[in-house]
């Protein structure tokens, strides 16, 4: 049965009848990359998400999958060498999402710069061994202040040294969760969204043996009963713990505020992602990148203890992502009432990690005489003064400094960890986009693990380097190509290029189902072809159950299309009630809801009535 409501219906009975082998609460991008391994390695799989899937925090991220070049400014060589493999990893097994996009970085002479030209270039050096694109077609390069401000003449010339470029990866988050989410239902997952859990159920023995829910839909309550228990709900982790009267839990999250705001590209002109210091001496640093005909830029990393299903952006994080972009690009003059579209989004980050988790890695700073030291040390070993055991005995000795972890939230370690309470519950929590795939791996060791000690149940685990996610059967070594011949298949049903293109990529190698539907779906006023096709693809295969579904996270319109948006909304919410058959009042909630989602995207409660 396709991934619909109708299917919501069969997998609720299921979850109420059968004793799952593992409930896995949350998803997002972790839920959803263990839902994936469970469900294809056998397991009875059930997963609830309270809201749509990847809304709380995986649809809003900076839109990347990073290789993590920063860490080497404090030679994290562990963690940036973990990222780049799981990176290539990932693109592997989801080639249509994330793609190859080399980042510019550019070099200012300002205190507290992260690079200099020549910590840079050793960096990039290191990064491409690291990432295996040594002598490649992606192999780093260095421009001159000249070359940069030709490929970027916005670009604030004063100081400005010259720059870096070097492999990163746009990704489309959301996507990546829902691909996730639809091949674990494929492989006969029970995969429910709007399914809040409300209470941790035990047996007999205090150990932990399922959920109580509700339906957010229809208001019904009922017990999952599940062998084991994975929380994997990000910032909620806590919350998920402390529902578990068995438990006397010390919060461990510390989640942050990330904000983007996304301006049309004639306002900001970028021809390729682009990542710089501030410039404020705080640590951080700020990434614009194109996307579409827009470009975004962002983020803010600033310690949230708000409502964690309704973060926004507040004038503070306007002011300060206006203040760096307009020093950086001051042609710019780019005011409030430039911004089309933002997004607010929260980090998972582990307050108590100290940098050391089961993906490995320390993040903690690096004291200036350690990291001159270890300049120094590279230096010669490329002039073949040294050997390579000095340079390890360097990068060992590292020498940290925890002068801001306490209170400044960027420093705080980007790592994950997996834990069992003592009656059972599994949490994994932390960790970024790029793990996601490593880290449902641990997990899920950990649960088969248990099935076989506590239940005398044996499964094995697939190879999740080598399998696909729904829409990934495409040969990554030829993504373009591919994506060329799909799009053909669109253009021959009538489809113009750019819309074929744009629906193969976004549909990776379920494209010719997409375009399957011109063939179905009788012409819906209002949307085009392309729109109309989209739109059925992904109620009767996406599980997408309300208009903001579907123009917020499987198709980024909101974001990324928003002087279409008005145009469109109506045809959406009117074609997705026809289709749901539902009652006026319905019909009016989702409007509302879509309408106070724009209105928190359009800056409405900063800009007033000036819109």
């Amino acid at each position: 049965m396709n991934f619909s409501i109708e299917r919501r219906k069969q997998d609720i009975q299921t979850l109420k009848e059968e004793t799952l082998d593992v409930l896995i609460i949350g998803g997002g991008i972790t839920g959803a990359g263990i839902a994936l391994q469970a469900s294809a390695s056998g397991l009875k799989t059930g997963l609830v998400e309270m809201q749509d899937f990847a809304e709380g925090t995986s649809s809003r991220s900076t839109k990347l999958v990073h290789g993590g070049i920063r860490y080497l400014k404090n030679f994290d060589v562990e963690v940036v060498a973990d990222t780049v493999q799981e990176r290539a990893v990932v693109q592997g097994v989801a080639p249509h999402i994330p793609k190859a996009d080399p980042m510019i970085l550019p070099i200012y002479d300002e205190p507290g710069s992260t690079f200099s030209m020549f910590s840079l270039k050793v960096a990039m050096d290191l990064y491409d061994r690291l990432a295996g694109v040594t002598g490649t077609k992606y192999a780093n390069y260095t421009l001159t202040k000249e070359e940069v401000l030709e490929r970027l003449p916005q670009l604030n010339p004063k100081g400005l040294l010259g720059a870096g470029v070097y492999l990163d990866f746009r990704n489309n988050d959301a996507r990546l969760v829902i691909e996730n989410i639809k091949q674990a239902a494929a492989d006969g997952g029970h995969m429910v969204s709007r399914m809040k859990v409300i209470g941790i159920l035990h047996d007999e023995k205090g150990k932990v043996s399922g959920a109580e829910v509700e339906d957010l839909l229809s208001g019904e309550r009922f017990e999952i009963n599940a062998r084991v228990v994975l929380n994997s709900t990000g910032p909620w982790s806590d919350t998920i713990r402390q529902m578990d009267n068995k438990l006397d839990v010390l919060p461990q999250m510390r989640p942050t505020k990330g904000v983007h705001l996304v301006v049309d590209r004639e306002k900001l002109q970028v021809p390729q992602p682009t990542y710089f210091d501030t410039g404020k001496k705080d640590g951080r640093m700020v990434f614009v990148i194109p996307r579409e005909e827009k470009t975004y830029f962002g983020t803010t990393d600033t310690d949230y203890n708000g409502d964690f299903a309704h973060p926004i952006v507040e004038q503070d994080d306007v002011d300060y992502l206006l203040e760096v972009v307009n020093t950086h690009y001051p042609s710019a003059k780019l005011t409030i009432d430039d911004i089309e579209s933002s997004w607010a989004g929260l980090r998972p980050l582990i307050s108590t990690n100290g940098g050391s988790d089961y993906n490995g890695g320390n993040n903690q700073a690096v004291t200036d005489e350690s990291f001159d030291h270890i300049l120094s040390t590279i230096t010669k070993y490329q002039e073949g003064q040294t050997d390579r055991n000095e340079v390890e005995s360097a990068l060992k000795n590292i020498e940290t400094s925890n002068s801001e972890s306490d209170f400044n939230p960027s420093a705080i370690s980007r790592g994950s960890t997996l834990d069992i309470d003592e009656d059972g519950l599994l949490t994994v929590a932390g960790g970024k986009i790029t793990d996601y795939r490593k880290m449902a791996l641990g997990a899920m060791k950990k649960v088969i693990e248990i099935l076989e000690q506590d239940y005398s149940l044996a499964y094995e685990l697939i190879d999740s380097t080598k399998y696909p996610v729904s829409g990934g059967d495409i040969d990554p070594s030829k993504v373009e190509e591919e994506t060329e011949k799909l799009a053909q298949i669109g253009i021959e049903k009538g489809l113009s290029e750019s819309e074929a293109l744009y629906l193969a990529n976004l549909y990776g190698s379920n494209a010719p189902r997409v375009f399957s539907l011109l063939d179905d779906v009788e012409k819906v006023a209002g949307l085009n072809a392309a729109e109309a096709i989209s739109l059925r693809y992904a109620m009767d295969e996406e599980m997408t159950l309300t208009p903001s579904d579907f123009l917020i996270r499987r198709t980024n319109h909101m974001l990324f299309k928003r002087d279409t948006l008005d145009s469109i909304k109506e045809s959406v919410i009117r074609e997705m009630a026809r289709y749901n058959d539902w009652s006026d009042e319905l019909k009016a909630n989702y409007t509302k809801e879509l309408e106070v989602a724009i209105a928190e995207s359009d800056l409405k409660h900063l800009k007033g009535d000036k819109k």
